[in-house]
C-alpha cells in the first residue's frame, strides 16, 4: 500500500537514518531501503543522498516529504471518520513532553487515555521545552506539552492544564537546611545547579534569580533533572527542581525544600499546538480533552 510506503520515507527522512527508521517501523533495514527505492523508481529521480552516518534530501525528496506529510495526515483523518460510525476512536498521535511532564506526569496520563482509547497509537517524544516548542513548529509532533514560555507565535498555547509547585532544594547538612524560612539576600554567593538552556526548569530559575537580583557565585549545569538532583543530594549546590521531582527524596529526608519569603514558586503546564497543522484529528482532540480533566493524585 502506498501509504505503508510514505510512512517509510517520512521515517527515514525525520530519523535521518535507514537503522532507527527500521527500528521505528518494526521493519528491517533492507525493506526499508526497498520502499525508498520503489519511490525513487515510480518517479524517476533521486529522493535521499545516502551516507554512512546520515541521509540528506534531494530537492525532490523535499517536496515528497512535505506533501507526504500532508497525505498521511488526511488518510488518518479519514481512517479516523470512517472509524467513528461504528463509534470508535482510532488515529497516531505524536505527543511531545518536557522532561517533568514526561517522566512524571505523561505515563499516568496516557495509561488512563489508553485504557479509553485502546485502538489509539502513541508516540512520545521527551525532550527539554524549546525541544519540543521546535518538534511542534514542524509538525513533527501533533502536540508539545511544556513548562514556561515559547518563543515561537506560529504555535497556539491552550491554557495551562495544571499547575506545578516549584521547590528551591539543598542536601540536608546544607547550612540553609536548618532555617524555617530565609530571605533573599541569604541566597547571594550560592552555588547552584542547573539544567540547560532550553529547559522550562532552567528558565523558571534564570527568571528568579534575575528578577531577585542574585548574586550567584558558581553555577554547574546538568541536560537532566535526575542530573541536577543527584548532584544536590552529593551537596554540590543548591536548586530549584518540580516538587514531582523530588517528592519522593522531601519524605524519605534525603532532601530538604528551603522555603523563601515572599517568593512564589509555581509555573504552568501548558499544551502547544501548531496554529495550521497538518490536520486535526479526533484522536488529538480526545487527548487534549484528558489531559484538561487529568487530575494527579
Amino acid at each position: 500500500m502506498v501509504v505503508d510506503t510514505l510512512k517509510v520515507f517520512v521515517a527515514v527522512v525525520e530519523q535521518s537514518n535507514f537503522s532507527r527508521a527500521a527500528e521505528l517501523l518494526n521493519l528491517s533495514q533492507p525493506g526499508v531501503s526497498l520502499h525508498i527505492r520503489n519511490l525513487e523508481n515510480e518517479f524517476g529521480v533521486k529522493l535521499i543522498h545516502r551516507s554512512s552516518k546520515h541521509v540528506k534530501m534531494t530537492e525532490a525528496g523535499e517536496i515528497l516529504y512535505k506533501k507526504a506529510k500532508h497525505m498521511l495526515a488526511l488518510y488518518e483523518s479519514a481512517k479516523e471518520e470512517i472509524f467513528l460510525l461504528r463509534d470508535e476512536v482510532t488515529g497516531t498521535i505524536k505527543v511531545g513532553a518536557s522532561f517533568t511532564i514526561g517522566e512524571y506526569i505523561l505515563p499516568h496520563v496516557l495509561a488512563e487515555f489508553a485504557k479509553q482509547y485502546p485502538h489509539i497509537d502513541l508516540n512520545v517524544t521527551i525532550a527539554n521545552t524549546e525541544e519540543i516548542a521546535r518538534g511542534v513548529h514542524s509538525n513533527e509532533l501533533d502536540i508539545g506539552l511544556v513548562e514556561g514560555e515559547v518563543e515561537y507565535p506560529e504555535l497556539v498555547v491552550q491554557p495551562p492544564f495544571m499547575e506545578d509547585q516549584m521547590v528551591l532544594v539543598a542536601q540536608t547538612h546544607h547550612p540553609l537546611c536548618s532555617r524555617k524560612s530565609i530571605k533573599l539576600s541569604e541566597l547571594h554567593d550560592q552555588v547552584w545547579v542547573m539544567r540547560e538552556s532550553g529547559s522550562g526548569t532552567r528558565a523558571f530559575s534564570d527568571q528568579f534569580i534575575a528578577e531577585s537580583a542574585i548574586r550567584v557565585k558558581r553555577s554547574f549545569v546538568f541536560n537532566s533533572s535526575q542530573g541536577v538532583k543527584e548532584a544536590v543530594a552529593a551537596g554540590l549546590g543548591i536548586a530549584i527542581l518540580s516538587r514531582l521531582v523530588i517528592r519522593k527524596e522531601l519524605e524519605s529526608g534525603g532532601l530538604c525544600s528551603i522555603p523563601v519569603k515572599d517568593s512564589r514558586f509555581t509555573r504552568d503546564f501548558l499544551i502547544l499546538q501548531d496554529k495550521k497543522p497538518a490536520a486535526e484529528t479526533m484522536a488529538v482532540k480526545m487527548f487534549v480533552q484528558k489531559l484538561k480533566q487529568f487530575k494527579m493524585t
